[in-house]
């Protein structure tokens, strides 16, 4: 087996979940993700799919349907010029970021990461070969801050490729659109790509006229050197359907298809067919999902506001919580004694960066807030106690 596989660090959020896997008293927060089932009408086009005996392969591409249906979509939230020959439906969120990275990425090959961040968006470069360099966000304030100077001289013509994940997992710090501009300028300079994860954009919770996080799609060019991956998963309330989608030059996508072939030949017809239900239906489903989330954050960060000594950054967007407690600077251990001492499941922060260490992420996503105060209610026993 090649030694970068050997050498990846499994997942310390799973390392954490596994102490309370098969626990009913645990009150589970660790994994993002809701704890509210898909809507019904996307079930049953699944249903009606399998039940029509839809269960051969489909073009790599994806569903012209859903193509079009995601397209439109995209234009409807970002403008024109995103039309369907510049979308790639993929199995999942996670495959549409490999696909992009295994599409730009030779071995050897610079890549830079904004951190703290989901562990797969750093793993992803090492398995590929790629030499990874990352900066770090900052708190300060109470708010998660770009590092801009840093970042920027990171930055080089020695650089392939820069990756970014707004509004962010785990912080929930999301990129401005100057910070954006920002950026999209000095990458034209230095020809190096942007890969823009974009799966929160729905999940926004500031005014904004689209109703979605800013995104590189405003203001790039068609031909610019950017590629954003989506998912179902998230504002759709669909994350174990795996399901997602790429937008790219119109250039790549022809040769994308190719990789699909490799990696996964195509995702499932019936899976598509849900998200084809799901994108006509967005208007009815995303805006209750968002407005519950916002419930939810806000229900959420009023408990812990009252812990004395906790430091805690308000997300602008996304569905975490990130915090930390006064005097607990081994996250790991902490989250672990949480589950065994408090029933309280919460991933570590140095799951998503070294520079997280002594942090945890709460996933605030519930279909019942009464939830999220019971679980306030345990750490602050548990804190009480010690």
């Amino acid at each position: 087996m090649r030694q970068a596989i050997l050498d990846l660090q499994a997942s310390r959020i799973r390392d954490v979940a596994n102490a309370g896997l098969g626990r009913s008293d645990v009150l589970a927060f660790w994994f993002g993700e809701s704890d509210e089932v898909s809507p019904d009408f996307i079930r049953q086009a699944a249903i009606d799919s399998l039940q029509s005996g839809e269960t051969f392969y489909a073009h790599n591409l994806g569903l012209p349907e859903l193509r079009q249906a995601i397209a439109a979509e995209m234009q409807q939230r970002h403008g024109a010029g995103i039309g369907v020959e510049r979308i790639a439906v993929t199995s999942g969120g996670v495959n549409a970021l490999m696909l992009a990275m295994q599409a730009l990425l030779n071995p050897g090959e610079q890549v830079v990461v904004v951190t703290p961040v989901w562990p797969n968006l750093t793993s992803q470069p090492v398995i590929l070969g790629a030499d990874l360099r990352t900066v770090c966000l900052e708190p300060q304030d109470g708010r998660w801050t770009l590092p801009m100077d840093k970042l920027l001289a990171a930055v080089t013509p020695a650089t392939r490729l820069l990756v970014v994940n707004s509004p962010n997992n785990p912080t929930g710090w999301t990129l401005s659109r100057d910070e954006q501009q920002t950026l999209l300028n000095h990458c034209r300079r230095t020809g190096t790509w942007i890969l823009s994860d974009e799966v929160y954009e729905n999940l926004y919770y500031l005014p904004t006229e689209n109703r979605c996080a800013p995104s590189f799609l405003d203001i790039a060019a068609p031909q610019d050197r950017l590629v954003v991956a989506h998912s179902f998963s998230k504002s759709f309330l669909m994350t174990g359907w795996r399901l997602g989608w790429l937008v790219m030059p119109v250039d790549m996508t022809e040769h994308m298809g190719k990789l699909i072939e490799f990696n996964t030949s195509c995702a499932s017809v019936f899976v598509q067919r849900a998200g084809v239900a799901a994108m006509h239906g967005a208007a009815g489903v995303v805006p209750g999902v968002v407005a519950q989330m916002q419930a939810c954050r806000d229900r959420l960060f009023a408990e812990l506001s009252t812990i004395p000594g906790l430091e805690l950054a308000v997300p602008d967007g996304g569905m975490y919580a990130f915090f930390r407690l006064p005097g607990h600077t081994d996250d790991v251990l902490t989250a672990k004694r949480l589950v065994a001492e408090a029933g309280l499941g919460l991933a570590p922060g140095s799951a998503f960066a070294p520079e997280a260490q002594g942090w945890l992420r709460w996933c605030f996503a519930s279909r019942d807030p009464g939830r999220l105060g019971l679980g306030a209610e345990r750490l602050k026993d548990w804190l009480g106690k010690l």
